[in-house]
């Protein structure tokens, strides 16, 4: 089988700013941008090679998926975007900052609801203009299906549903796959991949900006190997 290559996008405005994203449409910093090129530069060097690459249809995450194949050499290969990558939705708490959030609720709830893996934050109200149903990228899906605040064991069981539907048809074709994604749905990615990780595992599982997760499978999809590709200065964000 090929290689299955996982990378988180580099460093967003937000993740700077230590601020709740979720699905809010935020670009990378400039060291975010150099973070997604570096991941280009270290796929290219170890050999890897992509037939296809799947992303969210968030902006930080699309344009580092463009940087990591520009640097490669390989913007020709197909790129398939769906909202079921995007980032676990943080509801009310999108936008604000940690420090806020923890003066408001206290330290251990803010813990809970980010390390917790079946704990949802505050539900964002349906009537918010940042309401999922109520953006244009969205207005294909049912507003019933879009979140409004979500748990990591939300966000694996969204993820799963295109695991099965589009990228696990294309890993049994011998494909060579990139995903280009956030810190949660990572998780919920590798939680597909490694059923037997507990819990706790999967919502504290490390996820560095920009630094590829490269699995080795199996036909049946079965690990083999998994490594993390070696970055210089590669950096976690804290409000994960």
């Amino acid at each position: 089988m090929g290689n299955l290559v996982i990378v988180r996008h580099g460093e967003s405005q937000w993740n700077q700013q230590n601020r709740f994203t979720g699905w809010t449409d935020i670009d990378l910093t400039d060291n975010g941008q150099q973070q997604a090129r570096r991941a280009g530069r270290a796929l290219a060097e170890a050999g890897i090679r992509f037939d296809l690459a799947f992303t969210s249809v968030l902006k930080r995450v699309i344009r580092s998926q463009w940087l990591i194949v520009d640097e490669m050499d390989c913007m020709y290969i197909p790129v398939i975007s769906h909202w079921r990558l995007n980032e676990r939705h943080y509801g009310a708490l999108t936008g604000r900052s940690r420090a806020d959030v923890i003066a408001e609720f206290g330290e251990d709830q803010v813990w809970e609801w980010r390390r917790g893996y079946a704990s949802r934050p505050p539900l964002m109200d349906r009537q918010d203009a940042r309401a999922p149903a109520r953006e244009s990228r969205y207005r294909d899906i049912a507003p019933d299906v879009l979140p409004l605040g979500e748990s990591l064991e939300d966000t694996v069981a969204r993820v799963q549903v295109f695991w099965q539907e589009a990228i696990e048809p294309v890993l049994r074709q011998d494909k060579n796959v990139l995903i280009c994604t956030h810190g949660n749905s990572q998780r919920a990615l590798v939680r597909l991949l490694e059923p037997r990780m507990s819990d706790a595992d999967v919502a504290r599982f490390d996820v560095p900006n920009g630094v590829p997760l490269v699995y080795r499978l199996d036909r049946d999809l079965r690990i083999l190997d998994r490594r993390s590709l070696p970055i210089a200065e590669a950096t976690s964000s804290s409000i994960l």
